[in-house]
C-alpha cells in the first residue's frame, strides 16, 4: 500500500487552489462542499467557476501566489496549464510546509485525490495510488450503480443516534454488536426503504431492549459480558479471491482471529482490522500450540464474550481437525458456526490444469492424508489401487519418497503419472510433474517446501495442455514421457 487512506476534516480551514481551469474548478467545488475556505489564485477563471463564484467560502485572487499567501494553509492544490508552473508552485507549497496535490503529477504530490462515491455522510473513496485514474473512475461508476442513495440516509440515522447509544451501552463490544444487528436487521431495511420515521422508532426500541439486555441504564456502570461464539471458517488454499461471501462476512465480525501458518497474508488482511490476532503455528511436527491447547483457547476466548474467528486453510472438515475443535466447543456449550472453504486439492488442481476427474481418465477421486498423528500414515492401499481413479494426498511432501515407493511396492506401475502442486493458487505456485518412479527426485531438485498437494493418476497428463499457473520445468519433457508411457492415456496399464 503506497498511500495511507484518511479522511480530513477541512471545515473552516484555509485552502489554496492554484489555477483557473476545469480541473481547478472541480477541485474547488469539492473543497467547498466539504466546508473548506478556498482562495483560488489565477489571472482568470474558466466558465466552470461561474456556478460557485458567489459561494461565501470562495475568494478569487487574480494573480500568482506568493510564499506568504501559502503560509498557514491546510492544503494546496495545483492545476495550471503549464507543467513547469505546476512544478514551481508545488515546490513553493512544499517550502511553506503545506501538503500539496499537483493534478496528474503523482510524483509531485504529497497526497492524491481518490475517485469518490458520495452518499453523504457515507463516502466511498477509490484510489489506484496514481497508477490509473481511469481505472479508479471505472470502479466508481460501478459502485455508483450498486450503492443506493438511501445508504446516505441510513448513515445519517446512525450518526444521530451514536452519542445516545454510547451513553446507554458502555461496553465497546456491546455497542459494536448492537450496530451490527441494527444495520443487518429491520432498522436498516426501513431506512433503505425511505421510511425514516419507522426506522427512527425501531432504532429507539432496539436501543431500549439492548440496554435492558446488557443491564445498562444512564446511572449504571455495569454491563454483562456479551455472548461469545466461534466461527470455524475455511480460508481456501491461498488465493483471497477464493474466499466465500459468508467467510468475508464472518471475518469482519470477529473480535479475535486464531490462525495458523497456512493462512496467506492476503487473506489475513481481510479480517476486521481491529481484531486481535493469535498465531498458533501448526507446521507439520512443529506446533506453536498443541491441538488440545488450541481447543482450550477457543473455549476461553468465547467464554470471555468474544466472537472468535478460527481461520483454517482449505476446508476445516477436510484434514483440518475442525471436527475435533467443534466437539470440544459443543461439550462446553459454546455456540459455533462452520463456514466451508475450497479444499486444497480442488483449488490446486484447478490452478494447475489437472482436473481431478475426467471422463477419459478418472470417474472417482480419493482424498487421503500423508501425515498421521505419529508421522507417516498407513493408508488403505487396496482402496487407492483402483482403476480410473485419482488420488490426492494432503500433507505428504515430507514423506514423498516413501509414498511413491509404497505405491510401486503395492503394485502400481512406476510409470503412472504423478504431480506435486506447491503453494497452490498463490503467486508463487509451482508444479512438478513426473511418474511414481521419478517424481520424488524431481521435487528434491526443485527444492519445493510446501504446503503442497500430491496428485496421482493419468489426469496429470492434462497439465501441459490445461495449465494456467506456473510450473517448475523438469529436466526431461514430462508431457512427452507420460504420454509415451501411457499411449492413449485412458488405457493406463496400472489402475490407481
Amino acid at each position: 500500500m503506497r498511500h495511507l487512506p484518511i479522511c480530513l476534516d477541512i471545515e473552516g480551514k484555509p485552502i489554496a487552489v492554484i489555477g483557473g481551469g476545469v480541473v481547478a474548478a472541480r477541485r474547488t467545488e469539492l473543497l467547498l462542499r466539504a466546508g473548506g475556505r478556498v482562495t483560488a489564485f489565477a489571472p482568470e477563471l474558466a466558465p466552470d467557476f461561474v456556478a460557485i463564484l458567489d459561494h461565501p467560502n470562495l475568494r478569487h485572487e487574480p494573480r500568482d501566489p506568493t510564499p506568504a499567501d501559502l503560509e498557514g494553509r491546510a492544503l494546496c492544490f495545483v492545476a495550471t496549464p503549464s507543467p513547469d508552473r505546476d512544478e514551481t508552485f508545488g515546490a513553493l507549497a512544499r517550502r511553506a510546509g503545506v501538503p500539496v496535490n499537483v493534478a496528474d503529477r503523482p510524483e509531485l504530490c504529497d497526497f492524491i485525490m481518490p475517485a469518490i462515491v458520495d452518499r453523504d455522510p457515507l463516502i466511498v473513496a477509490i484510489s489506484t495510488s496514481g497508477a490509473s485514474p481511469i481505472l479508479g473512475r471505472m470502479l466508481k461508476a460501478r459502485l455508483e450503480s450498486t450503492i443506493p442513495a438511501a445508504y446516505g440516509r441510513l448513515a445519517g440515522l446512525v450518526g444521530r443516534f451514536r452519542d445516545r447509544v454510547r451513553d446507554r451501552l458502555s461496553s465497546p463490544a456491546a455497542r459494536r454488536r448492537f450496530w451490527e444487528d441494527v444495520l443487518d436487521g429491520a432498522v436498516g431495511d426501513l431506512a433503505l426503504a425511505g421510511n425514516d420515521r419507522a426506522a427512527d422508532a425501531s432504532l429507539r426500541a432496539a436501543l431500549e431492549q439492548a440496554a435492558a439486555t446488557h443491564g445498562e441504564t444512564h446511572g449504571e456502570g455495569h454491563a454483562l459480558a456479551p455472548r461469545g461464539e466461534v466461527y470455524l471458517v475455511g480460508a481456501g488454499p491461498g488465493d483471497p479471491d477464493l474466499l466465500t461471501f459468508r467467510a468475508l462476512r464472518l471475518m469482519q465480525k470477529a473480535d479475535v482471529v486464531v490462525y495458523d501458518r497456512l493462512i496467506d497474508d492476503g487473506v489475513l488482511n481481510l479480517v476486521r482490522r481491529e481484531a486481535e490476532r493469535i498465531f498458533v503455528g501448526k507446521a507439520p511436527g512443529q506446533h506453536t500450540l498443541p491441538q488440545a491447547e488450541i481447543c482450550s483457547l477457543l473455549v476461553r476466548l468465547a467464554r470471555e464474550g468474544k466472537r472468535v474467528l478460527r481461520l483454517k486453510g482449505g476446508d476445516p472438515f477436510l484434514f483440518g481437525r475442525g471436527g475435533e475443535e467443534i466437539e470440544v466447543l459443543a461439550a462446553h456449550a459454546i455456540p459455533f458456526q462452520v463456514c466451508p472453504g475450497i479444499t486444497a486439492a480442488s483449488g490446486c488442481a484447478a490452478y494447475s490444469g489437472i482436473p481431478l476427474t475426467h471422463r477419459d481418465h478418472a470417474q472417482a477421486c480419493v482424498f487421503v492424508t500423508g501425515h498421521g498423528r505419529d508421522g507417516f500414515v498407513d493408508l488403505d492401499w487396496q482402496a487407492l489401487l483402483q482403476p480410473r481413479q485419482t488420488v490426492a494426498i494432503y500433507m505428504g511432501l515430507a514423506h514423498l519418497d516413501d509414498l511413491m515407493a509404497e505405491f510401486i511396492v503395492r503394485g502400481a506401475d512406476p510409470d503412472l503419472p504423478a504431480a506435486v502442486v506447491d503453494n497452490g493458487t498463490r503467486a508463487d505456485q509451482a508444479v512438478v510433474t513426473g511418474t511414481l518412479g521419478t517424481l520424488a527426485a524431481k521435487v528434491r531438485e526443485a527444492a519445493l517446501r510446501g504446503p503442497a498437494i500430491i496428485i496421482v493418476g493419468t489426469v496429470v497428463t492434462l497439465h501441459g495442455r490445461l495449465n494456467r499457473g506456473t510450473s517448475v520445468q523438469p529436466a526431461l519433457d514430462d508431457a512427452g514421457d507420460l504420454l509415451a508411457a501411457h499411449p492413449g492415456a485412458p488405457a493406463a496399464t496400472c489402475p490407481v
